[in-house]
């Protein structure tokens, strides 16, 4: 499935009026089942391929704390059923685990959709994301090497350039040296996949400092999904929340915001 729509519109620019074929990024509702037992639903951007939603499941997954790795699960399944009304077609994801008797109950809570600008909508409760994590250990904020990750995701970010609606998620190497990049019409499902991809390949959860860059503002449960998988620093090309903020200074992660070639904003870390 491709992940643009083109679509006619009318774009006014300085005072003429043009008929175009504007590329969309496309928003569609992916179904994440345990056991074929509904879990959640999500509206993500769907890759060109069916493993960018098996990225997706296994990240959102392991930052939900339902999997700890790759172990956990016995096998994914894609599959498009049509509802009972219409012809629409709905993404469905099962996940079989090895043992899902051992998810917390809680876990369950999480039913209602998560819209694509907050991950965190359709939570139960807020105390259902506030597990606490063990701090990490200080990580060197080299300013000059975060300074330049803007510049080293942009060329890698497709859709964005070809619909202007679709943010991104990257993460990098100690060095600077970019790891993986995906993109998603939401911060949290491109954060997910870029995690995903990171268990498959073995460099989630972290045991060397990692940063991970996301566009858009830093919230809350970015920072959540940082901390699980023992990321030791988050930035952003845009703000961060209060909460994002509060969050990272309890646990020692490093955050920095309105990353950019020539300055970025230091919420919390101690810059070498």
């Amino acid at each position: 499935m491709s992940p643009l729509q083109i679509h006619p519109a009318l774009q006014l620019r300085n005072g003429t009026s043009n008929a175009v074929e504007d590329a969309l990024i496309v928003e569609e509702p992916l179904e994440i089942r345990l056991d074929n037992r509904r879990y959640t639903a999500t509206m993500r951007t769907p890759g060109e391929t069916q493993n960018d939603d098996f990225l997706l499941a296994q990240g959102l997954l392991f930052s939900e704390g339902v999997i700890s790795s790759l172990e956990d699960i016995e096998r994914l399944e894609w599959s498009a059923r049509c509802r009972d009304l219409s012809d629409e077609l709905v993404n469905v994801v099962n996940v079989t685990l090895h043992d899902a008797s051992q998810i917390p109950a809680h876990l369950w809570e999480r039913s209602l959709i998560s819209n694509s600008s907050c991950g965190l909508c359709g939570k139960a409760s807020v105390e259902a994301l506030s597990a606490r994590f063990e701090p990490l250990q200080s990580a060197p904020l080299h300013l000059e090497i975060i300074r330049d990750l803007p510049e080293k995701m942009r060329p890698h970010q497709k859709w964005f350039d070809q619909s202007g609606g679709c943010h991104a998620a990257a993460i990098f190497g100690a060095r600077g040296e970019l790891l993986c990049c995906f993109e998603d019409i939401g911060r949290h499902n491109a954060t997910d996949k870029a995690l995903g991809f990171g268990l498959e390949n073995g460099f989630i959860p972290a045991s060397e400092p990692l940063t991970l860059l996301v566009s858009g503002r830093a919230s809350f449960e970015i920072i959540q999904k940082a901390l699980v998988a023992r990321i030791a620093t988050v930035c952003s090309v845009s703000a961060a929340s209060s909460l994002a903020v509060d969050l990272a200074a309890k646990n020692g992660l490093n955050l920095v915001g309105f990353v950019r070639p020539r300055g970025l904003t230091v919420y919390y870390g101690a810059p070498i």
